[in-house]
């Protein structure tokens, strides 16, 4: 495998997408803390910051099956190029919004909205595009190359947003604005045969398929699915702010230092991956790292210590990266390109949305139960989550190997 990382390299678009991959996921990660915090700062609101996960949910989820079928048929770099390029408008926007203080609570809202439309077309776009750049003998390791430099920048986002914020709010917004459009100058970039699907007129079914795709495979549903629902439970990322500001009375570069924890954990994983990856057992490897995954962050919740919360972060990170691994390379291997957009668009929504309807969810059971009681009950359910999976998906338990056995 190790032989394999220069012939990479020597791929001049995936080295152009990866690095405009890190500074696009860097001032995305940058804009949801500076977001994040404005919101609390306006209205000390955890139903608020709810709010701003569920604003960017359900644009995802109305556009993701369309979002599938343009990825399919449109140039994918053209797709993430104007996605960035709208993220960079908003960026410079909300700068100037803070900096002439007319930001409002409304204003952040549908702000938040409009970042779930770009990442209702951005994300499937960015991961059918991979497999297009580089030979199938090197997917695997452009895969993993691919989720450390993911990891690199939601690590480095949420810390270097904290540092900003020392300059004030504009500063970050500006900064987001100023990366994005790096990013889509190395998107443009990048090049590569593009091979839309065959024609077909629009109808239900085609915006379908990549749901019926995935449901005749159950491996693949059921990992996506337990992801989905550890996420929807385990995710305490919204609670962020308050665990920050009222638990462990760390402030906005304290707040940049959790929010890049479980990444930095990830990243140390994904390390581990490359050198010692998961081959055989892989769905009892899958389900035990999202059975543990709870455990960390049911510890994050019951933490006052600021060294303990890193940890636990940290370890829900690791833990994810496991998920992500397995599960990415069971879609990946299985799904033929004509079928990828659409099949990566239904994943989004199981995995990416599901992000900002956890927040939502956080944000709701603190409002009721306080930030402590909403992560400890997340993470307890997610545990449960992890055991019902190994009794309804028999066939992703018992899964040996991330490779099927026969063709799909």
């Amino acid at each position: 495998m190790a032989s394999d990382l220069p012939a990479l390299l020597r791929s001049r678009s995936f080295v152009r997408f990866w690095f405009a991959r890190l500074c696009g996921t860097t001032a995305s990660q940058m804009l949801m803390v500076a977001l994040g915090w404005q919101m609390y700062e306006l209205t000390a609101s955890a139903w608020d910051l709810g709010l701003v996960g569920l604003y960017q949910f359900v644009p995802a989820l109305l556009l993701s099956l369309p979002s599938g079928h343009v990825a399919d048929r449109v140039h994918r770099g053209r797709i993430i190029a104007l996605c960035l390029v709208v993220q960079a408008l908003t960026g410079a926007a909300l700068a100037h919004a803070v900096y002439a203080h007319w930001a409002t609570r409304e204003l952040l809202l549908v702000v938040a909205v409009l970042l779930g439309v770009v990442r209702a077309f951005q994300m499937p776009a960015q991961q059918a595009l991979v497999p297009l750049l580089v030979p199938t003998p090197l997917l695997s390791r452009a895969m993993a190359v691919s989720m450390s430099g993911l990891q690199l920048a939601i690590i480095g986002g949420p810390a270097l947003a904290g540092a900003i914020f020392l300059a004030g709010a504009p500063a970050v917004f500006a900064t987001c604005a100023a990366l994005s459009a790096l990013a889509c100058g190395l998107v443009a970039g990048v090049h590569y045969t593009h091979a839309p699907a065959p024609a077909e007129p629009p109808s239900v079914r085609s915006l379908l398929a990549g749901l019926e795709f995935i449901w005749h495979r159950p491996a693949v549903l059921g990992a996506i699915s337990l992801d989905l629902f550890a996420v929807l439970l385990g995710g305490a990322t919204a609670l962020l702010p308050m665990f920050a500001k009222d638990i462990l009375h760390v402030g906005t570069l304290g707040l940049g230092v959790l929010r890049a924890a479980p990444a930095a954990g990830a990243l140390l994983m994904s390390v581990v991956l490359t050198h010692r990856p998961a081959e055989r057992r892989v769905g009892r490897t899958l389900l035990w790292a999202i059975g543990l995954y709870g455990a960390a962050t049911l510890l994050f919740g019951v933490s006052t210590h600021f060294a303990l919360s890193l940890v636990a972060l940290a370890l829900t990170g690791a833990f994810d990266m496991v998920n992500m691994v397995i599960r990415q390379s069971l879609v990946q291997l299985e799904t033929p390109n004509a079928m990828r957009g659409r099949v990566s668009a239904v994943s989004s929504i199981f995995i990416g949305a599901s992000n900002q309807l956890g927040e939502f969810e956080s944000g709701a059971t603190a409002a009721l139960w306080g930030p402590v009681g909403s992560v400890v009950v997340g993470g307890v359910g997610t545990i449960l989550v992890a055991l019902l999976w190994w009794r309804l998906f028999p066939t992703l338990a018992q899964r040996d190997r991330v490779a099927a056995d026969t063709p799909p």
